[in-house]
């Protein structure tokens, strides 16, 4: 074999090598899907209120099949970090203010649209960061707060499919204290909703 032969084979063999290579990496990338959250209020001691601001501040959730992937990236409108004591994943969102009067007849609203992996997740939280107005349609004041000011829990498991996207609607409501004028935030189990749809065909709400 002469020089340029020699040089044309081992231009070919490096050429295939790095295509090779190159779709090595293409095939480790992992495939992800969005999950659209939004938020809705079931009547419940809505009417009491006049209005009712909560600021939304964070989304809270972990993989189902290992619970331990705390390391996976999530990107969009929120930002994911790490929780090392439970291994959850949190999902910072632009601060949102959400009237929970203006939710009371089914409408819902959208609070965030985040990138993740695809897989089965295990249930998920939504963080109150503070109770912005609480007025009363007697023209009082009410004390709200979440239960032990702990994030909302919604145990309902959901899946992060391929270039699809996860729509997650949370319902929860104020529900009056006895005679104490305090409310709490709780999860309503039976309105939560998961549905799928082509990311190609969503539409925002």
């Amino acid at each position: 074999m002469d020089r340029r032969q020699f040089l044309e084979a081992t231009g070919i063999a490096a050429a295939g090598t790095a295509l090779a290579g190159c779709a090595g990496d293409s095939s480790s990338q992992s495939e992800t899907g969005t999950l659209a959250t939004s938020v809705t209020d079931q009547p419940s001691d809505i009417d009491d209120f006049d209005t009712l601001v909560l600021r939304l501040t964070a989304l809270r959730t972990t993989r189902a099949d290992d619970g331990t992937d705390a390391d996976d990236t999530a990107t969009g409108t929120g930002t994911a970090s790490d929780d090392e004591d439970d291994e959850e994943r949190t999902i910072d969102i632009e601060d949102t203010e959400v009237d929970l009067t203006e939710l009371a007849d089914g409408d819902t609203s959208l609070i965030d649209e985040t990138e993740l992996e695809t897989g089965e997740y295990a249930y998920l939280k939504l963080v109150v960061g503070e109770v912005v107005d609480a007025s009363l349609a007697d023209g009082g004041e009410a004390t709200v707060r979440t239960p032990g000011n702990a994030p909302l829990k919604f145990n309902q498991q959901f899946e992060i499919r391929a270039n699809q996207r996860t729509n997650f609607l949370a319902d929860f409501t104020p529900v009056k204290q006895g005679r104490s004028g305090r409310y709490l935030i709780k999860p309503v189990a039976d309105g939560v909703e998961v549905s799928y749809e082509d990311e190609s065909t969503a539409t925002t709400a």
